[in-house]
């Protein structure tokens, strides 16, 4: 399975990443918003990001332009005909990507692979969306993508192995390192991290000690680069809710049962640095 056009499905903040660094690798990459106001936000957070690169020293500017000479927007689904392998990068909302699956499947070619960026949702359900799960697996990318070395390949129960060895080529090829994850909510990152983040704010609400004194408890005991309850801010709270939600509804185990006070941050709208405020003022 040669891998040479990428499509990506969603330019927002993991989707625009996924591009970026598809493109840094070699690949023709092709980025599809809904409309031009979002393509334009995600290219231009794109074009920032590498100008950003070349003012700092981290490349060069020839790198730079080849990069960007990789890229193509666009807000229609026929655009992305040529694809060899889609990421699917957007809500996580099982409807929105049944449909951006069935508008794929009308346009692009039987060899190529599908693949979602989800972080919760059961990988072997969403290939069934489609007319070729045995093409279709998880590639789960970390924020930021482009700094983040991980990528979480998940194979559901209808990925085949070459699909598999596929996206595990892809993964190396654009410089990350990939692990091979199953088809389990949480996968295998957010089931260890996500019952540590909620066990953090547990701690909080019972007394164990103030915000800055978990976080630098965890940052200086443990050498983690930031505490539990900085992390929650920067993934966010509502994020970290609604995984936590579909997990305990797998599992049905208390340590992924969300605490009170998640669920009453997010409903007062403290969702971390993307709201201004979590569990600091931003």
């Amino acid at each position: 399975m040669s891998i040479k056009t990428v499509g990506v499905i969603g330019c927002g903040l993991m989707g625009s990443g996924i591009a970026q660094v598809s493109a840094a690798a070699g690949f023709r990459t092709i980025v599809r918003e809904v409309n031009q106001g979002a393509l334009d936000k995600g290219l231009s957070r794109m074009r920032k990001f590498l100008d950003g690169g070349v003012e700092k020293g981290k490349m060069t500017a020839e790198a730079r332009d080849k990069t960007w000479g990789n890229l193509m927007g666009v807000t229609d689904f026929e655009a992305m005909g040529d694809c060899d392998l889609i990421i699917e990068a957007i809500i996580e909302n099982l409807d929105e990507k049944t449909a951006a699956y069935q508008a794929l499947d009308k346009v692009v070619g039987d060899h190529a692979i599908f693949t979602s960026n989800t972080s919760s949702l059961c990988v072997t359900e969403l290939a069934a969306k489609t007319k070729r799960p045995d093409r279709f697996g998880g590639l789960h990318f970390f924020n930021p993508v482009p700094l983040m070395k991980l990528v979480e390949v998940v194979r559901g129960l209808s990925t085949s192995d070459a699909t598999h060895a596929a996206l595990m080529d892809y993964s190396r090829a654009i410089g990350k390192e990939p692990i091979t994850a199953p088809d389990k909510p949480g996968f295998i990152v957010n089931r260890l991290l996500v019952p540590y983040l909620l066990d953090a704010i547990r701690c909080y609400e019972r007394g164990l000690g103030t915000i800055e004194d978990i976080d630098n408890g965890m940052k200086l005991g443990c050498g983690h680069p930031m505490g539990p309850l900085t992390l929650l801010d920067f993934v966010g709270l509502d994020t970290t809710y609604y995984i936590a939600n579909i997990m305990f509804d797998e599992y049905k185990e208390p340590m992924f049962a969300a605490p009170p006070l998640l669920k009453r941050m997010v409903l007062a709208g403290k969702l971390g640095r993307k709201s201004g405020e979590g569990f600091y003022k931003y």
